[in-house]
């Protein structure tokens, strides 16, 4: 097992990437702590890892909260003694911030998703770095997107977003890569299965003119294998990316758009 008894934090467990993460590094061994700003969802997760034989223990934590973040990680540590990968699939509704020209979109607006997904990530990695400097070694991760490298129409403040989210991955490794913590992202392409790409499809659903069946053909006819990333098989790439195996690899966002973007 690629992950046997490495303690991860997972922030977003409850959504589409995280709950995938969470299943793929329970197979390999991890022992999760899984937290989202809803319970349910999270406990949801939590259950099923257990059913098949994992080890995951729910938390309702708010990711842009200090605080929060701070209690659940010396629970952590009471609990499991260390932090070994600290992952970050923090979202927020994109409906609140897609579908409006740059023309036409007030600042607040503009600025929420910078402020609230670099706030995220940079909380949450500050404080596990914190944990595992003791350790001399760690893994800090989050995922991004393709907006990060492309310019896309009526994204607003998203893809400013998630372009600072890889600047901050960078940063963050120069700085702790002496210390023995590796810090990676993942960067995948409108996985269907997961509630983003419909969030994006909607506004432009009337002035595309295309179904949601269409567009998910238009846009899997970008990639080079003309069809779009499942979560399992960012999952996978998720667990390579946290285990040992990976050790060559930090400060760095992995392609996974399927050849849509270039490095």
């Amino acid at each position: 097992m690629m992950l046997k008894d490495k303690v991860a934090v997972i922030y977003g467990a409850g959504g589409g990437i995280g709950s995938a993460v969470a299943r793929a590094f329970a197979a390999e061994g991890a022992d999760l702590f899984l937290t989202g700003r809803d319970l349910a969802p999270v406990e949801g997760v939590a259950q099923e890892v257990c059913s098949g034989g994992g080890s995951a223990e729910p938390a309702e934590v708010d990711a842009l909260d200090e605080v929060a973040v701070e209690r659940h990680l010396q629970l952590v540590i009471d609990n499991a003694g260390r932090v070994d990968i600290s992952f970050n699939a923090v979202g927020i509704p994109n409906a609140k911030i897609l579908g409006v020209p740059l023309t036409e979109l007030d600042v607040e607006r503009f600025s929420e998703p910078i402020a609230a997904y670099t706030r995220s990530y940079f909380l949450t990695a500050r404080l596990a770095a914190r944990r595992m400097v003791p350790n001399n070694s760690g893994v800090i991760m989050t995922v991004t997107a393709a907006h990060s490298r492309e310019g896309l129409p009526l994204v607003g403040g998203y893809g400013p977003a998630q372009a600072a989210k890889e600047a901050l991955t960078r940063d963050l490794s120069v700085e702790l890569a002496p210390q023995g913590i590796r810090v990676v992202g993942l960067r995948p392409y409108a996985m269907p299965e997961t509630p983003t790409i419909k969030d994006a499809f909607e506004p432009r659903r009337e002035a595309s003119g295309m179904t949601w069946e269409q567009w998910q053909e238009m846009l899997a006819s970008r990639t080079h294998p003309r069809r779009l990333m499942t979560l399992e098989e960012m999952a996978n790439v998720a667990v390579f990316m946290a285990s040992d195996k990976a050790s060559g690899m930090t400060g760095t966002t992995v392609n996974l758009t399927m050849g849509r973007l270039s490095d």
